[in-house]
Parts: structure tokens; C-alpha cells; sequence
């Protein structure tokens, strides 16, 4: 009966200041993404270096000359020169440095998401230990009911001098002990509150958990992880590098070719004018050597390195799958144990009868509630690390 009534008191919740509508995990996460300003921030800043990495491929100024010479000794008239002229590289470097813009580009938005990541995260956690917090105080409401109610027995057969005053006190230590234990849950639970609230940019959230609403079960391990390939940011970043570094290779391969000019010229001295088109060639002998050996050098790298990250990242991810599930394990069987006892109703109507004492009874009420009180804790902490294995799905 009591495990039912503690179910049921679960509903009971608390709004720690704030009165509204009940408010889902999912729909917190959108506030917290939409308000939060260190994302805001961080969105500003990765728009100025897409475009910073834009301006790397522009052309160079075009460059205007004029020459006019009237010193020295000539019979003709003075000689003039105009040129105008633009530079650039070979077609092909343009059109390599795009793609490797876009890449560079493509791995800001990987960072941008793992920031982000980071912090819905650390959001979602806020929400389970408000969840497990609420849990508790339902629990404990219960308990300082209990607390009180044997409290008051044992006042009346005090007044009545079966019981000597040790024993009431004792039952009155007890009653305090649980009301002192709701002051801190509530205490931490505004605390938990704040931390959230912050996250949201200082935009107060309600947030009125009735339960998790999110199953244990995962899905296998291969799953799990193919999807975490595909949608971590972090994961997603090492094979970013890696086209990174394929296509500065290829940059660097066409920055091999000869830089052009392109320009108009025109000359003219004693009422004779020459005009036409200029053009030349920059041959790159010296600029870009070993410049392609550097970039296919970093490519080896980086392939090499990313293979190794991956295995690190596998080896990790399967121990903390593999934890989960022993954990998982655990908890259904505690669950499955303490729903089908009764042991705090069984042990009140012994002490009611008399069949044992205050501490007897108080010793074994401790006992289940410990047992409990665990159990509630390894739910929590299994949502927690579920949080952490599906990050990606954030």
C-alpha cells in the first residue's frame, strides 16, 4: 500500500514559485535553445567566420598605373603611360578553395552543434533531477505523515505512562528529522530551478514534472551506435577534418598552376597614341614547393588519426552501454522486489500491536526505506547516463 500511495503522491507536484501548465523535457529544451545567450553568441560568431572564411577567396584589388614623364631631354612631347590591370589565380584554385571553404563552413556548424549538444544536455539533466527531486518529495511527504501519526500514538500512551519519555522523544526526533528532510529537497530543488533558468537566459520556466516519461530501454548497441556515427558532432568532426585536409591537398595541387594578369595599357608621346590589352603569366617555381607534400603529409595524418579516435570513441561508448545495461538489469530487479512488498504497513501494525518497540521498528522502517530510496536513485542516475549515451539525439 505504501509503495501505491508513494505512485500516487507523484502527481502531487510541486511548481517552486512559478504557476502554470505542465511543461515536457522536449518543450524546455526548445525554450532553452531559443533563449539561451551563450548560443546566441555563438550563432553570431559563426556567421562572422563563415563569412571571414567567404573573403579568403576573393580576388585581388585591381591595380591602376599612370607614368607621365616630362623631365629629360626629347624633342617629342612628354611621354604618358596608363595601365589598369587585375590579377588572379588560376581558375581551378577558386573553384578547390570553395570547396574547401564550405567544408571549413560545414565544420563550424559541428561545432556550433556540440556546443549546443553541451548545453540542452546539461539542460535535460536539470529536468531528471527536478523529476528525482519531485519523486522525493512525494516519498518524504509520506514519511513525515507516517512520522507524525506514530508520534501522536506514542504521545497518548505516554500521557497514559506505558512508554517513558526516551520513547517519545525519540519519536519526535524522528517526526523533525523527516519535515528537516523536505526543507532540503525544496531546497535543492530551487537551486536546480535557478541552474535551469539560467540556461534559459534568465527567462523563468515552468516546470511541473509528474514523472520521467522516458523509456530505459535502449535500442542494440549496433544501432545505437551507427546513429551516434551518423548524428555526433564530435564524431562528425574527425571525418570532416579529414575531407578538410583531402581537400587542401587538392588546393594545393592547383595552386601549383601559374598565376594570370589581365589588364588594358596605353602609351603615348608627341600626339601618337598605343593602346591595347595587357597580359602575364606568374610561373609559381618557388612558392609552392613542397606545399603539396606538406598537405598530403596532413592527410595521412588525419586519416590515421581519425581511425584511432573512432576506436577510442567505440571503446567507450560499449563500456558505457554495457554499464547501463547491468544497471538496467539491476533496477528492474530492485523494482520488481520492493512492488510487492509491504513491509511499512506490515511493520506500523506490528508496532501498533506492540509486538515491537519504537527503535525495533524505527531500525526496520529504515531498512526498506533504504532499499527505496536506492532504488529512486538508480532510476535517476539511469536516466542520467541514458542522457549522456543519446546525447546525439539532442
Amino acid at each position: 500500500m505504501y509503495k501505491n500511495i508513494v505512485f500516487a503522491l507523484c502527481g502531487c507536484l510541486m511548481s517552486f514559485g512559478v504557476v502554470g501548465q505542465s511543461t515536457t523535457i522536449d518543450s524546455i529544451l526548445k525554450q532553452v535553445e531559443q533563449n539561451n545567450q551563450e548560443l546566441k553568441a555563438l550563432n553570431e560568431y559563426m556567421e562572422s567566420k563563415r563569412l571571414e572564411l567567404k573573403s579568403g577567396n576573393n580576388l585581388p584589388d585591381p591595380q591602376l598605373g599612370v607614368y607621365y614623364l616630362p623631365f629629360g631631354d626629347h624633342n617629342s612631347g612628354d611621354y604618358t603611360e596608363f595601365q589598369i590591370s587585375q590579377s588572379f589565380e588560376f581558375p581551378t584554385v577558386y573553384s578547390a578553395r570553395g570547396s574547401l571553404i564550405e567544408k571549413q563552413s560545414t565544420q563550424l556548424e559541428s561545432d556550433y552543434q556540440e556546443r549546443r549538444q553541451d548545453i540542452l544536455s546539461q539542460a535535460k539533466e536539470y529536468c531528471l533531477n527536478l523529476i528525482y527531486l519531485n519523486k522525493r518529495l512525494a516519498t518524504e511527504s509520506l514519511r513525515v505523515e507516517q512520522a507524525k501519526q506514530v508520534f501522536d500514538q506514542v504521545q497518548e500512551i505516554f500521557e497514559k505512562e506505558q512508554v517513558g519519555i526516551l520513547e517519545l522523544n525519540k519519536a519526535k526526533v524522528v517526526w523533525m528529522q523527516e519535515q528537516f528532510k523536505i526543507k532540503q529537497i525544496e531546497s535543492d530543488a530551487r537551486n536546480v530551478l535557478l541552474q535551469l533558468t539560467n540556461l534559459n537566459g534568465g527567462t523563468a520556466i515552468n516546470f511541473s514534472p509528474e514523472d520521467y516519461g522516458i523509456s530505459l530501454v535502449l535500442d542494440s548497441k549496433d544501432s545505437v551506435w551507427q546513429e551516434k556515427q551518423a548524428q555526433d558532432p564530435v564524431l562528425k568532426q574527425l571525418k570532416q577534418q579529414e575531407e578538410i585536409a583531402q581537400q587542401s591537398l587538392s588546393l594545393a595541387k592547383n595552386k601549383a598552376l601559374p598565376n594570370l594578369t589581365a589588364g588594358y595599357n596605353s602609351q603615348g608621346v608627341a600626339g601618337e597614341r598605343f593602346s591595347g590589352i595587357y597580359a602575364g603569366v606568374t610561373i609559381p617555381l618557388w612558392s609552392n614547393r613542397n606545399k603539396v607534400k606538406a598537405a598530403q603529409s596532413h592527410l595521412d595524418f588525419q586519416q590515421t588519426f581519425t581511425s584511432a579516435k573512432i576506436l577510442q570513441a567505440y571503446a567507450s561508448f560499449e563500456k558505457q552501454y554495457n554499464d547501463y545495461e547491468i544497471m538496467h538489469s539491476r533496477f528492474q530487479e530492485y523494482e520488481a522486489t520492493l512492488s510487492g512488498l509491504n513491509s511499512d504497513e506490515l511493520l506500523l501494525q506490528a508496532y501498533q500491536l506492540g509486538e515491537l518497540s519504537f527503535l525495533q521498528y524505527y531500525m526496520e522502517l529504515q531498512f526498506y526505506r533504504q532499499a527505496y530510496d536506492a532504488m529512486l536513485d538508480m532510476q535517476y542516475q539511469l536516466y542520467i547516463s541514458q542522457n549522456q549515451l543519446l546525447k546525439h539525439q539532442l
